[in-house]
């Protein structure tokens, strides 16, 4: 739930990871542009000028390790708090013991690690703490914090953004593991630099993982005498499947999604059919993809190509009526067809202007001319009155004003040259030059 005081007990029977976690500053591996010397949050630990923050990146970049450094080097009694086995009761009672500490004068800064586990009101349990400065609050996130933390909260918090390792960082904190005492470092370990650089290459970014991996290899390596020889047949055992990097509910997901929507934008298949295969690899359902695939029809495609959108719809049919593995291929038909088309978002942008009068006019009424007139009380009030059926004239036109008086001058939908949409931009054309020819009074001009 929490621990307080020193968080640095006998780590004999830990993982490797927990064993050799960095204790200061100089063992941190990795995060040079919030870290290394002279930037922000390495001139702020060593100050111990420490303000609420985020500490947002993906699994295993050091975000815990770096909160407990912190503890290590503050003035400020620290709490390590877990989102996961805490509730509100359990912040009240730290919360408590906290603003005692500020009457006498101390600094208390609370770690809460998987803080995006919390929902809005324990999260709102914090805020009045944080702004008075009962506590310092630290939280540890694998989730945009956007989506995931109260924005009350999050504007009191500077966010710092932390970065997968690169593979170079991941091989030297390999190698510091192999000879550092809390490691392997009093063993006799054979195993040759491709081998480390294959473990870090499978870790994607992840130290936790790099570390359990290298574990998991020596401990099933080859003994000769006193020495542990790990061969490449160990680590291919050891790395048998690579996970996917991905969060169906996260921050991956809206990642690629986009990934695939702007390949799809960009007329690029080949790029657009990768994304889609990463997602549908990674477990994404492929009807949420369908449902992306058709808005894109309509929103980057439109009619310039107005088969577009049939053939997303029949994607997405296919996808429910057969599911996965089979329509994968019918998700890569329409992504490959919407690729390749021709591209307009005129629908969109009509959509976007009239949606933003719609918004600020909503009492705008209706025109007398297109109303319901359903009872004599209506027909009475001249509900409907002059309207003209289209149908009943020869051109199946008519100048008749449809837009309030106040937007009578309006565009909304502008068609562009591209694709089919060229017919439609003729033919919106030749409708104008009709009603203006034939429009008996000036329509009234646009407020």
């Amino acid at each position: 739930m929490l621990e307080q005081g020193t968080l640095f007990e006998d780590t004999a029977s830990q993982p490797l990871a927990a064993r050799i976690r960095p204790r200061t500053l100089e063992e941190y591996c990795g995060q040079k542009h919030l870290l290394g010397e002279g930037k922000i949050l390495h001139r702020l630990i060593e100050n111990d000028q420490i303000g609420s923050m985020i500490f947002w990146g993906p699994p295993g970049v050091g975000k815990t390790t770096l909160a407990r450094i912190i503890a290590q080097r503050t003035r400020a009694t620290f709490i390590d708090f877990s989102a996961v086995t805490s509730g509100i009761k359990e912040i009240k009672q730290v919360m408590e013991q906290a603003e005692k500490n500020r009457r006498f004068g101390g600094k208390t800064i609370l770690f809460v690690d998987e803080i995006h586990r919390f929902n809005k009101a324990q999260q709102d349990a914090f805020l009045p703490y944080v702004e008075k400065g009962s506590i310092i609050l630290i939280g540890a996130t694998t989730e945009n914090p956007s989506f995931e933390i109260n924005g009350a909260l999050l504007s009191r918090c500077k966010v710092f953004v932390l970065h997968e390792l690169s593979v170079d960082e991941l091989c030297e904190l390999l190698h510091h593991a192999l000879k550092d005492p809390r490691g392997f470092g009093n063993q006799e370990v054979e195993i040759g630099d491709d081998l480390i650089r294959a473990i870090a290459n499978f870790a994607n970014g992840d130290a936790r993982s790099a570390l359990s991996t290298l574990e998991m290899a020596v401990l099933n390596g080859t003994l000769d005498g006193a020495k542990t020889i790990v061969t490449a047949e160990t680590i291919e055992q050891c790395t048998a499947k690579k996970s996917l990097l991905y969060d169906k509910k996260g921050e991956e997901h809206y990642n690629l999604i986009s990934a695939l929507h702007k390949s799809m934008r960009n007329s690029d298949p080949d790029a657009a059919v990768y994304w889609l295969a990463r997602m549908l690899e990674a477990g994404e359902d492929p009807i949420y993809i369908a449902r992306r695939v058709t808005r894109f029809a309509s929103e980057d495609v439109g009619l310039a190509d107005p088969r577009a959108l049939e053939l997303a719809v029949a994607a997405f049919q296919a996808c429910r009526l057969i599911g996965m593995p089979e329509c994968s291929v019918h998700l890569t038909q329409a992504v490959v067809y919407l690729s390749l088309a021709p591209k307009s978002n005129a629908l969109y942008l009509a959509y976007e202007r009239a949606k933003k009068d719609a918004l600020t006019m909503l009492a705008e009424p209706v025109p007398l001319v297109i109303r319901n007139a359903p009872t004599k009380l209506m027909k009475e009030l001249d509900y409907g009155k002059g309207y003209q059926y289209a149908h009943d004239t020869q051109d199946k036109l008519t100048d008749m004003q449809c837009l309030p008086d106040s937007l009578a001058d309006r565009v909304y939908y502008s068609p562009t040259e591209e694709g089919l949409e060229g017919k439609f931009k003729n033919r919106l054309q030749e409708i104008k030059d009709w009603k203006a020819a034939h429009r008996r009074t000036p329509p009234k001009s646009a407020e």
